[in-house]
C-alpha cells in the first residue's frame, strides 16, 4: 500500500434525495494500493456514497477528487479513471459479455482494450464471453460487473456488494482479482453485508450509519482483521432498528 497522494478523497460530502438526507457530511481518503470495506445497515447511504463517489449521482454539497482529478471541475478526466460495480450490475443487456467489456473500455478513452479476456478468463467466465448479457445468472451478473469495473486505466474501484450471491469458487477468484487490482495501485472501497470477506482482503473497514461514517478499524500489521471483532464492533456501534 502506498503512502502517496490519495487515489480517492472524499470532503464534506452530502447527498439528498428530496428532503431526506442519504450521505451526511462524509469524509474519507483512499491510498493507491488501498482495500477499505464500507459495513452498514441497509439504508446507510452506503450505496449513495459510491454513486456519488462516481459520479452518477449529483452531490448537495461536497467535493470528490478521484486520480487528483476534482469531479465537480475535471468530471470526464476523473470518470476515465475510475470504475462503479453497482447493485444490480448495470450492464448493456443486449451486447454479448466481450461486446459489453470492450464498449466500457472504449468509453474510458480505449484504455485497456485488451484487458477484457484477461479479466473474463481471471474470473471464471471466458465461456459465456459470447452470451448475451441478458442470458447471464445472477452471480455471472455480479461478476461482469467486477470486470467492468476494472477494465481501462481505473485507479479507484467503487464496488457496491458486488461479492453477494457468489459461490465459493467465484468468490475466490473475484477476491483474487480485486487484491492484484489493489497489488497493481487501484485503491478499492468496497461496500458488504459479508464481514468474513472484509476480514480477509480489506486493509481498513468504515461502518456508516444513518448517512455518516460512525467508525473505523485498521489492520495491526499484516495481521487481517477479526470477524468477531467486526461483528461485535457493528453490534456496538450500529443499532438494531429493524426495517428501515
Amino acid at each position: 500500500m502506498s503512502s502517496t497522494a490519495p487515489a480517492l478523497l472524499v470532503d464534506e460530502l452530502v447527498v439528498h434525495y428530496g428532503p431526506r438526507l442519504a450521505v451526511d457530511r462524509v469524509s474519507l481518503a483512499l491510498a493507491p494500493g488501498e482495500i477499505v470495506g464500507l459495513l452498514g445497515p441497509n439504508g446507510a447511504g452506503k450505496s449513495t456514497l459510491l454513486l456519488a463517489a462516481a459520479g452518477a449521482v449529483l452531490p448537495t454539497a461536497g467535493a470528490v477528487t478521484i486520480a487528483g482529478h476534482a469531479l465537480a471541475g475535471a468530471a470526464a478526466e476523473a470518470k476515465a479513471h475510475v470504475g462503479l460495480a453497482d447493485q444490480p450490475p448495470s450492464l448493456y443487456e443486449f451486447f454479448t459479455v466481450a461486446e459489453h467489456l470492450g464498449f466500457v473500455a472504449e468509453a474510458r478513452g480505449g484504455a485497456g482494450a485488451g484487458q477484457g479476456e484477461a479479466l473474463l478468463d481471471a474470473l471464471g467466465l471466458a465461456a459465456v464471453a459470447q452470451r448475451p448479457c441478458r442470458e447471464l445468472s445472477f452471480g455471472m451478473r455480479q461478476r461482469v460487473g467486477l470486470a467492468a469495473a476494472l477494465v481501462g486505466d481505473v485507479r479507484v474501484v467503487l464496488l457496491d456488494e458486488t461479492l453477494n450471491g457468489l459461490d465459493p469458487h467465484a468468490t475466490r477468484r473475484a477476491t483474487e482479482v480485486i487484491e492484484r487490482a489493489a497489488a497493481g495501485g487501484a485503491a478499492v472501497l468496497l461496500s458488504t453485508h459479508l464481514l468474513g470477506v472484509a476480514e480477509r482482503v480489506c486493509h481498513r473497514v468504515l461502518l456508516m450509519d444513518q448517512g455518516r461514517l460512525v467508525d473505523e478499524r485498521r489492520r495491526d500489521g499484516d495481521a487481517p482483521l477479526s470477524d468477531r471483532v467486526l461483528e461485535q464492533l457493528y453490534v456496538e456501534r450500529i443499532a438494531d432498528r429493524g426495517v428501515v
